[in-house]
């Protein structure tokens, strides 16, 4: 009992050595923040992954479409076509930021 009491001693005597933190609020909430002049703003994916992956399944689809000959000019096509349809597709899909 002795040991049980002593141990209460020293954790009442250890938290308010503990430093409380000040919660700050920056305007920062996940995906929102505001900005210096008050409005809100949003971040947005850049459409990076999406561009990558649409210019190489692109890139296959116009070789594919492209049978004769040289194949190069399928293939520099598609996957200018499919950077471009995968960046839109990822930068406007998912939820509309408010």
């Amino acid at each position: 009992m002795r040991k049980i009491m002593l141990g209460f001693a020293v954790a009442a005597m250890a938290v308010p050595t503990v430093p409380a933190f000040a919660v700050q609020n920056d305007g920062y909430n996940g995906r929102t923040w505001q900005d210096s002049r008050g409005r809100t703003r949003c971040r947005k994916k850049n459409g990076t992954v999406g561009m990558i992956v649409g210019g190489a399944g692109g890139a296959l689809v116009g070789r594919a479409i492209d049978t004769r000959g040289e194949r190069t000019t399928g293939t520099v096509v598609g996957a200018a076509a499919g950077a471009l349809l995968g960046r839109h597709v990822q930068r406007n899909s998912g939820r509309r930021c408010r």
